[in-house]
């Protein structure tokens, strides 16, 4: 990890400095001030009457001290006004007053100093202004006050600027990176929720795709096997299963293309807002085939499904309890679908087996339940492979809506796949 001011592959800058510029700029200023020191200890050498070279290296010495005004601004300003009865650091002390209010000392503190350093100003200024000019004391005080506040006030007023603009500067970069980091947070979880939504929108298409091919495809490999079975015994049934086997193709395909066509189809204008929806109310909707709702299968196509079971060779007997009623689009599709599915399990696990299909209406809710017998002796049809999808894929359909889904084998052998849909 690299110190503020560093550059990779560079070492920072020396000691108490930021950046490199700083310790030009510093030094600079020390150098100048050792300059000026310097020469003005000539004179207070001739004044105090010690040796020049003595007065020079006190002067030199006092003017570098300038080189520490970021670390220790305070020594510096200190240093400024021990030296002013020698009359030198007139650099020194205005830089040094500069850096302190600039800094981070307490206001007091500057405060303090400041005022220090303006008493000192003053007197050193009245008792030189006093003995060279022959004028009025007034006029004498007024013009020390004068040059007290203009070599303090000034650096102080700048350096409090410059301190609260850059900690203003500092606390809005702050304030940026941590918005910044609050961006890619929020990103990041867009991202995830994007990556959950086309997830959740593979398995549903996936799903779908499972109910439209698995029943047609069951039925057309059963009626295959009849079909070979009586192609030489029975040619006018053989060519009658045919039919069938072309006609739940052609089905199937249809299906399948009205099903592409949705998924191929524009997206519609953002509707206007509206009020918020219940995310089971929503998530229903997706999981009941989104998009094409209103062309899916419904209850009415119930007679015809079991129908083509029945063509197959099951037995398939169908019991409706209640008046029948039209429901949402989404409530007749997922119960068309739990039937349909329930019915291809039928097909694959347990041929020959009786199947019993119930449909009950009720008030708000809407039950169906499709039961199959043991098995007649015929083991399960080869050529009808199972995923493991159906169970789960009608399970997740149900509760989607807010139903109630049951499934597990009888007591008697066989199998049943129970469900109860809310219908409000």
């Amino acid at each position: 990890m690299t110190k503020a001011g560093e550059v990779e592959g560079r070492a920072g800058p020396p000691w108490w400095w930021a950046r490199r510029r700083d310790v030009v700029v510093d030094v600079a200023l020390a150098a100048v001030s050792a300059a000026e020191c310097a020469w003005e200890g000539i004179r207070f050498a001739h004044e105090a009457g010690i040796p020049v070279a003595a007065g020079v290296l006190f002067g030199a010495v006092v003017g570098a001290v300038l080189v520490l005004r970021r670390r220790w601004p305070i020594a510096v300003v200190l240093v400024g006004i021990a030296v002013a009865p020698a009359e030198m650091g007139f650099l020194l002390s205005v830089a040094g007053m500069y850096s302190l209010s600039s800094s981070e000392v307490p206001r007091r503190i500057i405060a303090a100093l400041a005022s220090m350093s303006l008493v000192a100003t003053f007197v050193v200024m009245y008792l030189k202004t006093r003995g060279d000019v022959e004028a009025d004391p007034a006029l004498v005080v007024a013009l020390s006050g004068f040059v007290a506040v203009a070599l303090t006030v000034p650096p102080v007023l700048l350096g409090l600027y410059i301190g609260a603009r850059r900690r203003l500067m500092e606390s809005l970069q702050e304030r940026a990176d941590s918005l910044e980091r609050e961006l890619s947070l929020l990103a990041d979880r867009a991202e995830e929720r994007a990556e959950w939504a086309r997830t959740e929108e593979r398995t549903r298409i996936a799903r779908e795709m499972h109910d439209v091919v698995a029943h047609r495809v069951s039925l057309m490999v059963v009626h295959a096997a009849a079909l070979e079975a009586v192609a030489v015994k029975d040619p006018a049934r053989a060519a009658k299963n045919a039919a069938l086997v072309g006609d739940m193709g052609r089905q199937a395909l249809t299906e399948l293309r009205e099903m592409l066509g949705v998924l191929r189809a524009p997206p519609k204008p953002a509707p206007a807002p509206v009020p918020a929806v219940p995310a089971v109310a929503v998530a229903a909707v997706a999981f009941a085939g989104g998009g094409g709702a209103e062309d899916g299968p419904s209850l009415g196509e119930l007679e015809v499904l079991v129908g083509q079971s029945r063509t197959a060779g099951m037995t398939v007997e169908m019991l409706v309890h209640g008046e029948w009623a039209a429901y949402a689009a989404e409530v007749e599709q997922t119960a068309f679908r739990v039937v349909q599915e329930a019915l291809t399990n039928c097909h694959k696990h347990a041929p020959g087996a009786r199947v019993v299909v119930r449909l009950a209406h009720r008030a708000g809710e809407v039950a169906m339940q499709v039961e199959n017998g043991p098995c007649d002796g015929q083991a399960p049809e080869p050529g009808l492979p199972s995923g493991g999808n159906g169970l789960v894929g009608m399970r997740e359909r149900v509760l989607a809506l807010g139903g109630v889904f049951v499934s597990g084998p009888t007591e008697a052998g066989g199998f049943k796949v129970s469900a109860v849909l809310p219908t409000a």
